[in-house]
């Protein structure tokens, strides 16, 4: 797995590529630490654009939601988009949808974002 910071103007935006397991998931959970920080202290929101995601495990799934929930206690807004289709079936059977919401692609979640 692979995050890539891009810069926006009012977000965070992490790229992340590859697979998301357990082999990787302390990493993501840390990387996406710092990236809710980061938005906190900067009054930013932070975009998750899954798009290069190929897999996500039940340990990936467990640092997005832990990384919600980071956002959710800062008050960061906190929006996941353009997840490939066998990423989106894992959310679907998981109810990670329910929980995070998956958006379209990048600009429904920059639509998202405060002015």
């Amino acid at each position: 797995m692979e995050t890539k910071r891009e810069p926006h103007e009012r977000a965070v935006v992490l790229l992340v590529s590859g697979r998301l397991d357990f082999g990787s998931a302390k990493d993501f959970e840390v990387t996406l630490g710092s990236c809710v920080q980061d938005a906190a202290d900067a009054g930013l929101a932070l975009i998750l654009d899954l798009a290069a995601l190929d897999y996500v495990s039940s340990a990936g799934l467990r640092s997005l939601m832990v990384g919600a929930k980071a956002a959710k206690a800062r008050a960061v807004g906190f929006h996941v988009c353009s997840l490939a289709q066998d990423v989106a079936e894992i959310f679907r059977i998981s109810g990670l949808d329910q929980i995070i919401p998956p958006l379209a692609d990048r600009a429904a979640a920059e639509a998202r974002l405060p002015s």
